[in-house]
């Protein structure tokens, strides 16, 4: 598995490693791929991606994925899709981290986790700095992570 701890371009936030790996200044915006580890038991709250179609390839581990009221499970080699404006969140169910892609179409949205990162703001704590990156990145929060 990638050493994620030792990569100087990585960046670090609520236990979650990001590295972009293909950024929107490469493809002229067209897209983004951020190379993600996620820790056991982790998850995002539920959110609305409201200018990017989101995939995320799953390289290790499960994921639980809620989207719109319908739960589905993705493990190694398979793909969630997430339409642009579709509420969603995951959960890694696995008892190893989740390794995953994220591609992005049009990409820009990988500057929320450079955001994070830099900032290291905890949910639910600084909420108000989290809500302000977010909206510039076209993001809306609407609910908590899955339990």
């Amino acid at each position: 598995m990638k050493d994620f701890a030792n990569d100087v371009e990585a960046m670090r936030w609520n236990g979650t490693f990001y590295k972009t790996i293909l950024s929107t200044a490469e493809t002229g915006g067209a897209m983004s791929i951020v190379d993600s580890l996620s820790p056991v038991n982790s998850g995002p709250p539920r959110h609305i991606h409201h200018a990017e179609d989101e995939v995320l390839m799953i390289l290790t581990g499960r994921c639980l994925f809620w989207m719109e009221g319908e739960e589905f499970i993705r493990g190694p080699g398979e793909v969630a899709f997430i339409p642009r404006g579709k509420e969603h969140t995951f959960r890694v169910i696995s008892d190893v981290p989740c390794r995953h892609l994220i591609i992005l179409t049009p990409g820009g949205f990988e500057g929320f986790f450079a955001d994070m990162a830099q900032g290291q703001f905890a949910i639910p704590a600084d909420m108000p700095a989290v809500v302000e990156s977010a909206s510039r990145h076209n993001l809306t929060f609407t609910g908590p992570p899955l339990e």
